[in-house]
């Protein structure tokens, strides 16, 4: 029984990416007020899922031409190593022709593509009867099959045919390239404008309430539903899947980058022993960290649907708008496709409870501590936030996040090769912004131009400082929001895939009301010294 009622598999994203876009219609559009914001904001948060799709197909087809290639030279250089290949990846024969004429040479490119085959037949037949090439796999069967070369491979490979042009490629890497940048291109495009509605929404004064088409219970349920569906995910995730999903993570803590890519294998296939356990899978030391991996990953979205309830009960005063925000979160196509991404999770969970605990500035500096000490980018949210808490509460915002930064930076000294100086540089980013880009700054887009991109960031981050004034929680989660989807656009690890670092940072915003009456002034607590201030002089007024 067991072979068919847990023998599940994840879609493939292009089939998520039209389920989740009918639902979110469905339960998010306006009907009775077609041209509103609250559409607007729908049908921007759908148009990230193309440029999505685009990046994670060009580098699955770019990894796959890659290590066709690397097969085909193992075999020619040592036919030694044709034996040792893996059972279930054969390369392809056509890699080695060549073509004849034009038509025969697009052919030939298509087939090169081919890098493996899966191998459907059991152990013992395949002795009997050989290894068979059913032509190129699916997207389920590729996924599960193990890298040929190391993850870093493919950022290298690319990062070293943009830099240096007497680099040979092939017609298949370069559609592979091709396409990754024009997904790229359009994710930058649809964050632009995702930046520009941030802006402006400090101005709109007049939020009317608009709940989504769906009771609380049915929020739940089907809130519930998606999350458990997203944990099996986590559980189904694949080291070629981390490939696919695009760079990894650049400056940031240690931790982060000790973290292994999640490397269990479907369900359906650990039930039924129809694989053996890989290297890593037995590794007792690898297997620790998977375990935290995943813990991580679990945790973090959760700590993400939780604090996205609470900020909608708690300070918007509405359950049913913070539970359709953590829904929409759910449904939406990049949440799936990078529910494993550790890097993106987490700090994204990190501000989102700093928002959560923004009148006990001490708590909010240590969670916005944790986020920007995990992966840098959050502390160009100190100015913001220091403008925020400028009138109360500052001094004890900025304790917080010191504090927690120098305790990250202790431990540090504990274990790893690395010296602490240079842990410490890759915590802060503390080198030249053109080294070794990922992301579209890796195909083909000079990373010197990413350096008035930085100029306009920091003058950006100088205007939130001072503007607007006073500020509000609602201006606060906004501008926030702003500013993380800023730093996509000069990140050089794959800058405008972070989606997840602003992603529940937008939906309040989308979903918030009037917030005008929650500044700092009135909702923050006070500190000890203001109450003992306060009471000597109500002391010194009563003795005269």
């Amino acid at each position: 029984m067991s072979e068919f009622l847990l023998y599940y598999k994840r879609p493939d994203p292009t089939t998520w990416v039209y389920l989740s876009s009918f639902l979110t219609i469905g339960l998010y559009f306006v009907f009775h007020r077609f041209w509103s914001i609250r559409n607007l904001d729908i049908v921007l948060l759908i148009l990230l899922a193309p440029g999505l799709l685009m990046v994670h197909e060009g580098r699955r087809r770019h990894l796959r031409e890659m290590e066709s290639g690397e097969i085909a030279t193992r075999g020619q250089t040592d036919p030694g190593l044709e034996s040792a290949r893996p059972r279930h990846i054969v390369p392809s024969p056509l890699r080695e022709q060549e073509p004849s004429d034009a038509a025969d040479r697009s052919i030939g490119a298509d087939s090169a593509s081919v890098l493996v085959t899966v191998n459907v037949m059991q152990e013992a037949d395949s002795e009997s009867t050989g290894p068979s090439n059913s032509g190129p796999p699916t997207i389920q069967e590729e996924t599960n099959l193990p890298l040929v070369t190391e993850r870093h491979a493919l950022d290298e490979r690319l990062e070293a045919t943009s830099l240096d042009p007497d680099q040979t490629e092939s017609d298949a890497e370069q559609s592979a390239k091709l396409l990754q940048r024009r997904g790229f291109i359009m994710l930058f495009a649809v964050e632009m404008l995702i930046l520009i509605r941030l802006m402006i929404d400090p101005l709109m004064v007049r939020r009317p309430l608009l709940d989504p088409n769906l009771t609380v219970g049915g929020l739940y349920f089907i809130s519930i539903c998606l999350f458990i569906f997203m944990m099996v995910n986590v559980a189904t995730s694949t080291p070629r899947m981390s490939v696919w999903q695009g760079p990894e993570l650049g400056p940031g803590y240690a931790l982060m980058h000790r973290l292994p890519t999640i490397t269990t294998r479907p369900v359906s296939q650990a039930l039924g022993g129809e694989e053996e356990p890989t290297a890593d899978e037995l590794d007792q030391s690898k297997r620790s960290w998977t375990i935290l991996a995943k813990v991580l990953a679990i945790s973090a979205h959760l700590a993400i649907i939780v604090g996205v309830v609470l900020i909608g009960n708690r300070h918007f005063g509405n359950l049913r708008s913070g539970v359709g925000c953590a829904l929409l979160y759910l449904i939406l196509p990049y949440t799936a496709q990078m529910t494993g991404r550790v890097d993106h999770a987490l700090p994204a969970a990190l501000l989102l409870w700093a928002v959560l605990s923004y009148r006990r500035p001490v708590i909010a500096g240590v969670f916005l501590g944790l986020a920007a000490g995990l992966v840098y980018y959050p502390l160009f949210l100190l100015p913001l936030w220091c403008s925020f808490y400028w009138q109360r509460g500052v001094r004890r915002f900025a304790i917080g996040v010191i504090v927690t930064l120098a305790i990250l930076g202790v431990l540090l000294t504990f274990g790893g090769t690395d010296s602490l100086v240079d842990h410490l540089r890759r915590m802060f980013g503390l080198f030249l912004p053109t080294k070794e880009p990922r992301g579209i700054w890796g195909l083909g887009w000079d990373p010197r131009w990413r350096l008035p991109v930085i100029v306009a960031f920091g003058i950006l981050c100088t205007l939130f400082a001072a503007w607007p004034s006073p500020k509000n929680l609602g201006t606060l989660i906004g501008c926030s929001a702003a500013v993380m989807v800023a730093v996509q656009f000069w990140h050089g690890y794959g800058g405008g895939l972070y989606i997840a670092w602003f992603l529940p940072l937008l939906l309040l915003t989308i979903f918030r009301p009037n917030l005008q009456d929650r500044v700092a002034l009135k909702v923050v607590q006070r500190g000890r010294s203001e109450l003992a201030r306060q009471t000597n002089t109500g002391g010194g007024i009563q003795t005269v």
